[in-house]
Formats: structure tokens, sequence, C-alpha cells
């Protein structure tokens, strides 16, 4: 029984790492406009297919330099949409939009 233990404990073991580093890498559900895959894109609420692909197809013309450049080139992402999705998790380079003072 011993070693039916040890195998248990290990792949318990194992299997809490792995959720950790999930945590770690992404504690927030983040997506990063500039390296976010569609499949990440769309898992932000209020991003769809159809956003996530106009993202994808502007992001091949150049990254997105900051929330202002990402709004003024993806039609559908404007003041509103685009503080609810920074919310969402929704980052360029690695920012939230900035709050308003």
């Amino acid at each position: 029984m011993n070693g039916h233990h040890a195998v248990l404990s290990r792949a318990a073991r194992q299997l809490c790492a792995a959720a950790m580093a999930l945590l770690v890498l992404d504690p927030a559900g983040a997506a990063d406009v500039n390296t976010a895959s569609q499949a990440e894109l769309e898992a932000i609420t209020g991003i769809g297919p159809t956003l996530s692909t106009a993202i994808l197809d502007e992001r091949t013309k150049g990254e997105f330099a900051s929330w202002a450049d990402l709004t003024s080139r993806v039609k559908g992402i404007r003041g509103r949409s685009a503080a609810r999705l920074s919310a969402g998790g929704l980052t360029v380079r690695g920012q939230a939009l900035a709050a308003p003072r």
C-alpha cells in the first residue's frame, strides 16, 4: 500500500504544481491584445468572434502601442467598451486602461 500512496502523493503534488503555475501565469484571466490567441481574446467577456477577428486582422499591421492606438484602429472598441474589456482582463502591452482623472 505504501507504493500506491507514494504514486498518489506524487500525482497530487504534480497536479497542485500545475494548477499553481496556471494561477501565477494568468492570475486575473488577463490577455494582452498583442500576444493573445483568438481563443484567449474570446475568453474576455465582451469579445466574440467578430471582435477578436478584427483585433487579429489589425494586429497583422503592427502591434498596438497603447489603448489609444487600439481604440483608434479597431472598430467596436471605444470609451465604455474599452473600459469594460480592460476590467475583464484585456491589456495593451501589459497595461490596463487608465482610469480617467
